[in-house]
């Protein structure tokens, strides 16, 4: 890994001082002498319990029951333990626990026994301090465990006996106070967002907390304007967290109204923005393209999101902000990551896919990245993030973005993030019918002098896709010291099957609904090898890929089609 550079050295230093600065000024507000300022200590009296929009798993209670506790992708026996004593599988499982938005599940259980376990492991939660423990007290783990046990306080205290209630709303109380102290020393991004909705809706729903509220719907509506691009997409440039804001924000919306107050208009512009971007982000089958992070989509979150649509609201083809593209004729629709990575401080996910494409047909996917892998497949999310995981050119075996190594920067972000490149340019064209790309990026230029250019071009009838891949210098000519290898990557989603046709260059791709489509390429070998597709709610599964090889001297052009041969 290359040495960092000044500038990476002062961004580092920058913000390590923000956040110490800000871990310094939540130690202080969570002090005894400032406490008070936050409203009672105790939720007595709850003026209203928010919907929770996300979709609950009644089969929970039943591996409760059968003495598993099943989260984030991974499954802890309990052996007749409480979940809070058990060894975990790993930490991702741990915040899953603490957040307790598994409580949804054991209310869709419809079963008093799974009310009774409710009220039994929150209470228990409560009387061990596990509030104390340091991912526990994480404030975006501190956030979702305030906005589940708000959002099921119904579940939670009925029915408990004066004990048991006293011991959850007195635990209310501090969780509500402490957050409101510490959510500034959340990490950049959606933990520090979901942070402060969790303040705003508690505040609306716990009585003693109005005074507190004009605060921190001052301080939200500043992160709001912070993370959501004017087109809608969110500054991680990652598809899913827009699901998860919007089904934070409904809610919470819905709790202004039942007050009898009106939405702040941030909250209104945030909701308004992030639908459209989420319908360019939309392939054939209804679910979101895996660019940055994405990892298993869930369907029944962005269905629920997708049902408050209104379809008044103009549709997106392009998202210079967030730096998106959307080529769309019949029944063909291609996604074109088309955006530089996202800042330092929230790039702990981002991946190196520039000017990486998925394309489905009808609904079927045809063309997909390999997606981010969930928590139980941790293992493979540096293969997931490099430029070869991606439907994108790879140069001399080296992604087009670079990792961030350095042991503080790690440490506020989480993982190593990346940067580069620095910029990407691109272009569109409408006429004929068609419509098309022109786009480039210098991830390669300060390493190898070299930038990739791609321009993608879809038929009028969505049967047939063109794409062009170039390698050149920025300006005039260059030739290499040596020969460097390219490799184009184009993964197939597992359905699709696979095989090289007689004719040089040529492929046959098979869908799993009966479609024959033939891939052709010129200026580089045709190969089909061994993929993996990572976001599938099984782990990494196998997959095909056509791989078009050759190397480069300092200009080289390689042209590909992929069109409908039945």
């Amino acid at each position: 890994m290359s040495e960092l550079t000044l500038k990476e050295r002062l961004r580092i230093a920058a913000l390590s001082v923000d956040r110490s600065k800000r871990s310094a000024i939540a130690g202080m507000l969570s002090s005894p002498f400032l406490r008070w300022s936050f409203g009672p200590a105790a939720a007595d009296q709850l003026l209203l319990v928010p919907q929770d929009l996300r979709t609950a798993d009644p089969s929970f209670w039943n591996e409760i029951e059968h003495g598993q506790f099943g989260l984030a992708g991974s499954i802890a026996f309990l052996h007749g333990c409480s979940p809070f004593d058990i060894d975990p599988p790993n930490d991702c499982w741990v915040r899953e626990l603490h957040g307790f938005g598994w409580l949804r599940d054991l209310a869709a259980a419809g079963d008093d026994e799974a009310r009774e376990a409710m009220q039994r492991l929150a209470a228990e939660w409560a009387l061990r301090r596990c509030g104390d423990d340091s991912i526990a007290a994480e404030p975006a783990v501190a956030a979702r465990r305030l906005i589940s046990w708000v959002s099921h306080a119904n579940m939670l205290l009925e029915g408990a006996d004066q004990q048991t209630y006293r011991t959850i709303t007195q635990s209310l109380g501090r969780q509500l106070v402490h957050l409101s102290a510490a959510w500034g020393d959340a990490p950049e991004g959606y933990p520090r967002l979901i942070a402060l909705i969790a303040l705003t809706l508690a505040d609306l729903s716990i009585a003693g907390h109005d005074r507190q509220l004009k605060g921190v719907e001052v301080s939200l509506a500043a992160e709001l304007a912070g993370q959501i691009l004017p087109d809608g997409g969110h500054i991680s440039r990652n598809p899913s967290v827009l699901v998860e804001i919007m089904l934070d924000l409904l809610p919470l919306s819905q709790c202004f109204t039942a007050r009898a107050r009106t939405t702040p208009a941030p909250v209104s512009d945030a909701l308004r923005r992030i639908m459209p971007m989420l319908r360019l982000l939309r392939l054939g089958d209804g679910l979101l393209a895996r660019f940055n992070g994405m990892s298993v989509p869930s369907a029944a979150g962005l269905a629920t999101v997708l049902a408050y649509d209104d379809s008044s609201i103009s549709k997106l083809t392009e998202a210079r902000d967030s730096g998106y593209v959307r080529l769309e004729r019949e029944k063909s629709v291609v996604l074109v990551d088309s955006g530089c990575p996202p800042p330092l401080a929230i790039a702990g996910e981002a991946q190196a896919g520039c000017l990486s494409f998925e394309m489905s047909v009808g609904t079927q996917l045809l063309f997909v990245n390999g997606g981010m892998p969930g928590a139980a497949a941790a293992d493979w999310r540096p293969t997931a993030r490099a430029t070869a995981s991606h439907n994108t050119l790879c140069l001399a075996e080296t992604s087009s973005s670079k990792l961030v190594r350095h042991r503080r920067l790690e440490g506020l972000v989480g993982s190593p993030p990346i940067q580069l490149p620095a910029r990407v340019q691109w272009s569109m064209d409408y006429g004929g019918g068609a419509i098309s790309m022109a786009a480039n990026h210098d991830g390669y230029l300060r390493r190898f002098g070299l930038v990739h250019s791609r321009r993608l071009s879809l038929a009028f009838d969505g049967t047939r896709l063109e794409g062009w891949d170039r390698l050149a210098a920025s300006r005039g000519e260059l030739r290499l010291r040596r020969d460097l290898p390219f490799a184009i990557h184009f993964h197939l989603h597992p359905e699709v099957k696979c095989r090289l046709l007689m004719e040089p260059d040529e492929a046959k791709l098979m869908l799993a609904d009966g479609q024959s489509w033939r891939f052709k390429a010129g200026g580089a070998g045709l190969t089909v090898e061994e993929s993996a597709y990572f976001a599938d709610s099984s782990g990494p599964r196998r997959a095909m890929q056509i791989v078009l090889r050759g190397v480069t001297f300092g200009e080289t052009e390689v042209s590909w089609t992929v069109a409908r041969a039945d």
